[in-house]
């Protein structure tokens, strides 16, 4: 009995050690360049799958094979960093000083497809944006029809004095701002991209001037039956299922990883080229904190969500695929607070995502 345990402790160890390796891979996929390395680099969305089995890996080792939970241990050491940025925890966080301005973020999905908003009935995202209280709204997938005008937009936000609109991409998708405070000009920034784009705004705020960069980054393009695909992939996995949809949804995930690859270059770009000492990124990157996308830019900036938030901050809500791919990065010379995803407001495919800023005092 005694050959036989230690023979399964062995083989235990083994798959504990391959799965390990793949944890290490995925926490680092994101310093793997996509454009040469499209499908690896793809790997930093399996960081939760290989993450749990190590977890449990541990608890197992702790119970009944103590000097094996090394492994895992030494495991999570190594990618610490990235655990951290994937499921942050800042319990004792400070609250927001009174001078701390809000902002928000937010896929709207076409205003909840459009839906009008009428003293009758009231379209659900401007609803909530009439009441979230933010200093400054940074919007993506501005797009309105049918019953819903962009009047509509605009006088449901009339409390807000500055505002602009930007179509980006073919001119069929848009990206807005309203602020309360004074818009000083706006920059496009050209990327190559049919549906998608950044638009940068000079913002003063009292004595400073906030440079903040709105994004829809490169979408994954996942169609109808794709998402049928993977649903059926989740629902009734089998070998033909499992390989028919991880190949669909790898090759558009790869190719959009690496246009979006180049749109994070050119972002991080005009962030280190910019005049304003403040600034913050936002919007839907349509990619994880595990990304190249977020690495890229995380490495000048902060994440808002890492250094004042809590869990997963899931901010995307449809066919099962439980993401956080909505942002908010900072120059690390502002402070921020209060960082969450509000999963109170279900009218786009995404959650709004906002937090409060505040400027360093006594700056010459």
């Amino acid at each position: 009995m005694g050959c036989i345990g230690r023979l399964l402790g062995y083989i235990l160890l083994g798959i504990n050690a391959f799965v390990a390796l793949l944890l290490l891979i995925s926490a680092y996929s994101p310093h793997i360049d996509p454009h040469a390395h499209p499908v690896w680099s793809c790997l930093g969305l399996l960081f939760p799958v290989f993450l749990l089995p190590n977890v449990l890996f541990m608890v197992f080792w702790l119970f009944f094979y103590r000097r094996y939970a090394l492994l895992p241990l030494l495991t999570f050491l190594l990618c610490w960093g990235s655990i951290r940025t994937y499921w942050p925890i800042n319990l004792f966080d400070e609250e927001a000083p009174e001078e701390a301005i809000k902002i928000l973020s937010y896929n709207t999905r076409a205003f909840g497809l459009k839906a009008a908003h009428t003293k009758a009935k009231s379209n659900h995202v401007l609803a909530y944006l009439q009441e979230c209280d933010a200093d400054i709204i940074c919007l993506q997938e501005y797009i309105w029809g049918g019953k819903l005008k962009k009047k509509d937009v605009d006088y449901a936000l009339r409390d807000y004095r500055y505002k602009h609109y930007q179509a980006i991409g073919n001119g069929l998708n848009g990206l807005g701002v309203y602020s309360r405070y004074p818009i000083l000009s706006v920059i496009p920034i050209k990327y190559k991209s049919g549906r998608n784009g950044s638009v940068a705004y000079r913002i003063k705020v009292g004595k400073d001037t906030l440079l903040v960069i709105n994004n829809h980054l490169e979408s994954n393009k996942i169609l109808k039956s794709d998402v049928e695909a993977y649903q059926e992939m989740v629902d009734t996995p089998s070998k033909e299922s499992l390989f028919a949809g991880a190949r669909v949804l790898l090759k558009k995930l790869s190719e959009a990883t690496s246009i979006r690859a180049n749109q994070a270059e050119k972002l991080l770009q005009v962030v280190k080229d910019a005049k304003e000492k403040h600034i913050v990124v936002c919007g839907d990157f349509n990619d994880t904190p595990i990304s190249y996308t977020h690495q890229v830019l995380a490495d000048e900036l902060a994440d808002a969500f890492v250094e004042s938030g809590n869990g997963l901050g899931i901010s995307f809500n449809q066919n099962r695929m439980y993401v956080r791919i909505d942002h908010i990065l900072t120059s690390k010379n502002l402070k921020t607070y209060d960082c969450k995803v509000d999963r109170s407001v279900d009218a786009s495919d995404h959650y709004p995502v906002s937090c409060y800023i505040s400027f360093p005092k006594n700056e010459e």
